[in-house]
Order: structure tokens, then sequence, then C-alpha cells
């Protein structure tokens, strides 16, 4: 993570802070003070010096004092808390909507002129509203430069917002634990001035998140990766999640349909529908689940990019 100002990366770093250092404060008040009350009792009153065990009466003030400080320190905490946590839940009417889509194991950011993009891409100092949707399991979308996160639960409409106040560029983390490629579900957040934005999210190239290139297939193999798509699937014939890709294209794959096996070739039908209707039709030996349909992000001709890159994987 880095930036080019010294300045907070957003508006919630000052709040987070103060309400963390008062809490890792008063807990290290606590420790230490408790450590040394207990090694004081332990070396005061030890069997040596005091062979003969002595009844005390309870004492009302002494009581009434370690109740009531614990009671104003945990208030004390819960304000800073609460303080900080109550600006997060409602999004300023003026924020710039973007659409956060997680899936095992990869973010995607859709914007509201259809432009996708593997990274978060956002003006400075301009209020931005995430609308978080998971797409199979429970992830958690976390940016640590920001002092922001939030879970990303199927099914369940949810959000967050942040103001970012410094250009620069800040690591994006899944920090739910979502299975085998946790670990590598990351992004970058790239903060911009606001007329380097206005230039990248007028420009139709950007609607389009893969990058073209001269080799045969490039596009489609850009395509893959920016879905995240190998993180299930190899291209060297290497068994992960899902089956690999290398001899895939018009070789015979066995299939599971409505619990009976069939053997299919591997055609653009065939590649069609494991992309769109994954769950119809299971490779035999691959768990069911997994894989969630891609109908709303990936396009007939983003399929056809993709197929022409599955044609070049083939030993030699």
């Amino acid at each position: 993570m880095h930036s080019t100002t010294g300045t907070d990366a957003s508006n919630f770093v000052s709040t987070f802070n103060t309400s963390f250092y008062f809490i890792a404060g008063i807990s290290l008040l606590l420790l230490t003070g408790l450590t040394v009350i207990m090694l004081y009792f332990v070396f005061r009153y030890n069997n040596k010096k005091n062979k003969i065990a002595v009844q005390n009466e309870g004492n009302t003030r002494l009581e009434i004092i370690w109740t009531v400080i614990p009671i104003i320190l945990s208030l004390a905490m819960f304000y800073f808390g609460w303080a900080g946590w109550k600006p997060m839940r409602n999004a300023p009417k003026d924020a710039i909507n973007i659409t956060s889509v997680a899936r095992m194991w990869n973010f995607s950011f859709q914007y509201e002129n259809g432009t996708q993009s593997r990274d978060l891409i956002i003006p400075v100092n301009t209020p931005v509203k995430i609308n978080l949707v998971s797409l199979d399991v429970i992830h958690s979308l976390y940016i640590p430069a920001f002092r922001i996160k939030s879970d990303m639960v199927p099914g369940r409409e949810k959000m967050m917002w942040f103001l970012p106040e410094a250009i620069g560029i800040y690591d994006l983390f899944c920090a739910e634990y979502c299975g085998l490629q946790h670990s590598y579900m990351n992004a970058k957040v790239k903060v911009i001035s606001k007329e380097d934005y206005a230039k990248w999210y007028s420009d139709s190239s950007k609607v389009s998140v893969v990058a073209t290139g001269s080799a045969p297939g490039s596009e489609g193999l850009a395509i893959l990766k920016a879905q995240g798509c190998n993180a299930c699937h190899s291209s060297d014939g290497s068994k992960i999640i899902g089956p690999s890709y290398l001899n895939l294209y018009g070789g015979k794959q066995v299939v599971i349909r409505e619990g009976k096996e069939i053997s299919l070739t591997v055609d653009d039908e065939y590649i069609k529908r494991s992309i769109y209707d994954p769950n119809i039709e299971i490779v035999k030996g691959y768990p069911k689940g997994l894989m969630q349909s891609y109908k709303a992000t990936l396009s007939d001709n983003d399929i056809s990019k993709i197929i022409e890159y599955l044609k070049t994987l083939h030993d030699k």
C-alpha cells in the first residue's frame, strides 16, 4: 500500500485509530496494573511471611471502586467504538454507486455505466458506496488502509461506504476464510484524481476488463484471469478444484447428468453450457456446487474468446 500524500487514506481512519488506541491503552493499563498487584500479593502474603491465614472482612468502599471503574472504562470504550461505527451506516446521497461481486476466489467491481474492473478504481475526495454481493459463500471485503471491513453474505443486501482522502494504491483482501484459494483472493484500490477518474470512466475501452494481445487466445486467457477461473482450473494438466484446460477442447468428458453418467464431446456448446449452467453436468470425480453461473458477467462474445484460448491448449 502507498499513498502520495501524508493525509489519512479515508475519512474513517482517525475515528478508528482513536478507538483502537484508547482500547489498547486501557488494556495495557489493566494488564500492567493487575500484574503488578498480583506480584505484590504473591510476595507480600506468601507462606513464609504468613504461616497462619488471616480472615479479612469485605471492604464495601473497595468493592464499589473496582466495580464502578471497570463500568466507566467499558462505557468509554463502547462510546469510542459506537462513535466510529455509526457514520458507517448511512452513505451520502451523492456517493458513487459501485457493486462488488465476490465469488470463489476473486472480486470484481461493476460500475453504473457497465464498466467492470478487477481492481476498485475511485476518485479522491468523493464518497463511494459499495454494494456487496456474494455469489457463493460468505466473503469479507477488507481495505486495511481505509479501516473498513464488511462481510458479504449470499442472498443478503449489504453495503459499505467511505471517502477516499489520499491518492494512491491500497491493498484489498478477503478477510473471511472462504476455501482453498482464500489467501489469493485480493485486489487493489486505486485512488486517482477526479479528472483522471472522469477520463477513465468515460473511456468506452475500459468497459472490457481484458487486455488485447497478439498471441492466439490471449483475450480469452485475460478473461479467465479476470474472472479468477485459474484458481480452480489449470492450463498444464494438473488437478485443482475443477478440470484442467489442457486437452479439454475436442476431447471426451464423462459427466453426471440427472444422476446418470454420460460421455460428451467438449465443443462450443458444451463450454458455453458449463459456464452459464455449471451444475447441470458435473465432470465425474469433481464436486458439485462449487462453481456458480457466469451468465451475468460473461457475454457470448467473451465465451467465444475463451473457446479460442482453449483450442490452443493441447499437448504437442
